[in-house]
């Protein structure tokens, strides 16, 4: 494995990414594994749905996290303003 490699899926995102293309490949009965036994383009066709799949995924992720941390901001700036009023 390349160095490069390694150093992605250290990255937490690249794991999550990762999740989900085993759970789009699994979905239509398929490992990582087992998609090498198939035909070269059937394969490369799998693992572009499965990749964009998994980039939707993570997008729906992120756009949660970020609403999350506006809602936390939010919330904390209109506590912080109660208390100084108080």
């Amino acid at each position: 494995m390349s160095e490069e490699f390694k150093e992605r899926m250290e990255d937490p995102e690249a794991k999550l990414a990762a999740v989900f293309i085993d759970e789009y490949l699994r979905s239509r009965g398929q490992t990582l594994e087992s998609i090498c036994n198939l035909p070269k383009d059937q394969a490369k066709q799998l693992m572009i749905e499965a990749s964009t799949f998994a980039a939707t995924k993570l997008a729906e992720v992120e756009n949660k996290a970020r609403a999350l941390q506006e809602i936390h901001g939010v919330a904390s700036a209109g506590h912080s303003h109660t208390s100084q009023s108080d």
